[in-house]
């Protein structure tokens, strides 16, 4: 608690891809669960699906984080402006990438898992696992 009874606000790291149904919305839970208290995950997307890869949910449920509450959801000025750290999954729609509207962007590279088989989207968690864990290590 800081100076009359108010909680200092936490940092927050924004993860964004283009539907945000799959990497950003591992990346948040990833983040959630390694960083340390003071800070915060969002994630969002520039064309979100609507909702969140099953296979990605799965995927997540079997090393112990649950998803299955998750929405896709859109990038919003507010997440921008309040964000101190910005991290792109990777784009392979370059016309929808968020690295065009984020300045400052951390660029992943990470492959979309959409339409890709379970064994494909474990591989894929495991390196968004990695890739978190290696960030969490360099916060400030």
């Amino acid at each position: 608690m800081g100076l009359f009874g108010k909680s200092k606000p936490k940092t927050r790291i924004m993860f964004a891809c283009v539907e945000n149904s799959g990497r950003s919305q591992m990346a948040e839970a990833f983040f959630r669960k390694y960083a340390p208290k003071e800070y915060e995950a969002v994630s969002g997307g520039t064309e979100p699906k609507g909702y969140v890869n099953p296979l990605a949910i799965q995927a997540m449920n079997e090393v112990g984080i649950d998803m299955s509450k998750h929405e896709a959801k859109a990038i919003t000025e507010e997440m921008i402006r309040t964000s101190k750290k910005a991290v792109n999954m990777g784009c392979m729609d370059k016309g929808m990438c968020p690295t065009s509207m984020v300045p400052k962007m951390i660029e992943w590279n990470i492959e979309d898992p959409k339409d890709k088989p379970i064994e494909k989207v474990r591989e894929i968690r495991d390196q968004i696992e990695q890739k978190v864990k290696e960030f969490v290590s360099e916060l400030e």
